[in-house]
């Protein structure tokens, strides 16, 4: 993962937010290589989740709404995460990151130790376990760590579990719940009546428009509402880079549904689809995982939820949640704003209010998951046969920032160069492309190798002194090189970048 961290600063695909102020937690700046990663992540998404599909529909709703919406759809009252201080400290923690496990010598619970989240959560619970005893200086046999995480310890436990910050038992306070909305005020004052919030996810703007979507978008059951956009959450504990923030992207989609529809088949089909999605972007299928939500942790309109995990450096996360949601949504709204949210059934000849199924997933945390896939070091051969050291990105074609690198094989020769100059010319009008005759063209492929770009094509004396005006090709994963020509070229693009 560092290294990974270091790729993203040194190539400018993420810096820390207001660096040169020591840095504001929890939030991220893009930069050249980053924000056109970032965007052809957002274009792949709509183009097929909205452009190739003919039951589904896109909007763009604002960050601020009415506080009323918040209020509607429980955020205002429900939306928290568990929350634990340190008295001595004063550091926080989230309930459910703080993991602890009982030390237990031959049968014996003997006290507690405790950990923050990571990969290694039980190894480190499991050592700390080995410390507390040798420290106590007890005999007997040390069974193997169960870990937990607060929301489940017992006030009786919460006395003995050690705090990180302290190493000292009874410096934990009990679990409590805290608003992870941010908070502003709209308009010049800044009373109770001028209290909004600036929006935790993007779902609700779809349902807010759902009637303005039904009288204007000319669409019919089942259908779907898709939009991208920034969300802003609170974390207590902002982590692992980019995973988890406190401003980041959604793409999200509600796609509607006939109260008497087959909710689970169409589930499924959605968790299908969301699962082929990602690995058309280039995520291996070795690395993604399905996870059902068990009943009893389900918020209680919910059918089912099932979360896409991914196999990061850190641990199994969550990337992308398919939720079945029913019509509680679309219910809320119309008992708080008195204005009905039905469809009328032409079959039935009733109104009715349609239930959901809701695919969501971040942006940030796509993004994240494809460099860490792609990234690669390994030892290959220079053209002179020494062995060296390369590192490379392995990006699909869809979402590489720079599509095809144009290399002249010499920079001081003006033919190699004009034709150079004018297939990148001509490649720019379509394609994100980079120019490079900086360097002896072994260093250049690694530079491109490096941030991901699948093809380079380097324009050499063969270009301009044999029949057939081709190039050589050259090929990132593999780094096989062959002879194309232009319309090749064209052609290849063209069915690898979609």
């Amino acid at each position: 993962m560092d290294s990974i961290v270091a790729l993203a600063k040194r190539r400018g695909f993420i810096f820390q937010s207001s660096e040169i102020y020591g840095g504001f937690n929890g939030f991220f700046d893009y930069g050249p290589l980053g924000s056109e990663l970032k965007k052809n992540i957002r274009d792949c998404w709509w183009n097929d989740m909205v452009r190739r599909r003919d039951d589904i529909v896109g909007i763009e709703t604002s960050i601020i709404m009415h506080p009323k919406v918040w209020e509607a759809s429980g955020h205002v009252a429900g939306f928290s995460d568990p929350l634990v201080d340190c008295k001595v400290s004063k550091q926080r923690y989230r309930a459910d990151q703080l993991f602890f496990a009982p030390v237990v010598i031959d049968g014996k619970n003997t006290g507690y130790v405790s950990a923050l989240e990571s990969e290694n959560t039980t190894a480190e619970l499991q050592s700390a376990a080995d410390s507390f005893k040798r420290k106590k200086a007890l005999q007997g046999t040390l069974a193997p760590v169960v870990a937990k995480d607060m929301t489940e310890a017992t006030p009786e436990e919460i006395a003995l579990i050690p705090s990180p910050a302290t190493g000292n038992a009874g410096d934990l306070t009990p679990p409590r719940a805290f608003n992870m909305m941010f908070q502003t005020n709209v308009g010049a004052m800044t009373d109770a009546a001028s209290v909004a919030y600036l929006r935790p996810e993007t779902a609700q703007g779809m349902f807010v428009d759902f009637k303005n979507v039904v009288d204007t978008g000319r669409v019919k059951l089942p259908f779907g509402i898709a939009q991208i956009g920034k969300s802003f959450r609170n974390e207590i504990t902002p982590r692992n880079f980019i995973f988890r923030s406190r401003e980041f992207e959604q793409m999200e989609m509600e796609y509607f549904i006939h109260e008497d529809a087959d909710w689970s088949k169409c589930h499924q089909e959605w968790i299908e689809w969301c699962r082929q999605w990602l690995l058309s972007v280039g995520l291996p299928e070795s690395k993604l995982t399905l996870y059902q939500h068990k009943k009893e942790k389900l918020a209680f309109y919910s059918k089912g939820t099932t979360d896409i995990m991914f196999e990061y450096p850190f641990g199994v996360q969550e990337l992308w949640g398919i939720a079945a949601r029913g019509n509680y949504d679309l219910g809320q709204h119309a008992q708080a704003s008195g204005k009905p949210q039905e469809i009328f059934d032409e079959a039935t000849k009733k109104k009715f209010v349609p239930h959901v199924i809701e695919p969501a997933v971040g942006v940030d945390r796509i993004l994240l998951a494809v460099l860490c896939a792609g990234y690669a070091e390994e030892e290959v051969k220079d053209e002179k046969g020494n062995v060296e050291k390369r590192t490379v990105l392995r990006l699909s074609p869809r979402i590489a920032p720079v599509k095809v690198a144009v290399l002249p094989l010499l920079k001081n020769k003006d033919q190699l160069v004009g034709r150079a100059r004018d297939l990148y010319k001509k490649l720019q009008r379509r394609y994100a492309v980079f120019y490079d005759d900086g360097g002896n063209i072994g260093k250049r492929y690694r530079r491109q190798d490096e941030i991901g770009t699948p093809w380079c094509v380097t324009i050499d004396f063969d270009t301009i002194e044999k029949p057939g005006d081709t190039f050589t090709l050259r090929e990132r994963d593999s780094m096989a090189q062959r002879r194309i020509t232009e319309a090749e070229l064209f052609a290849l693009l063209e069915e690898r970048v979609y």
